[in-house]
């Protein structure tokens, strides 16, 4: 955990916050240390984004979420467009 907030520039606090808010939730090391993916590191970082620009943390995971949200619906759309026009 250390590791990847020294990374993304953040406090170990906040991290602890992004997985009470569910945006985040680590695996475990058989050692029982955090590991993030890029993924939920590229997550953590637009939190930050978020809460520099004063959004209060639980909002900034919800934003977070429906933008998550949005892009798998536009992706689900495009490719449901490219099949109906290849059938045309």
């Amino acid at each position: 955990m250390g590791t990847a907030a020294e990374m993304l520039g953040v406090t170990p606090t906040f991290l602890r916050a992004l997985g009470a808010a569910h945006l985040i939730e680590p695996k475990r090391s058989s050692g029982g240390h955090r590991r993030y993916s890029r993924y939920q590191l590229r997550l953590a970082a637009r939190a930050r984004e978020l809460v520099d620009q004063g959004t209060p943390v639980e909002a900034a995971c919800r934003i977070i979420i429906l933008e998550d949200q949005l892009a798998e619906a536009l992706r689900i759309n495009a490719e449901y467009e490219r099949e109906r026009t290849a059938g045309d």
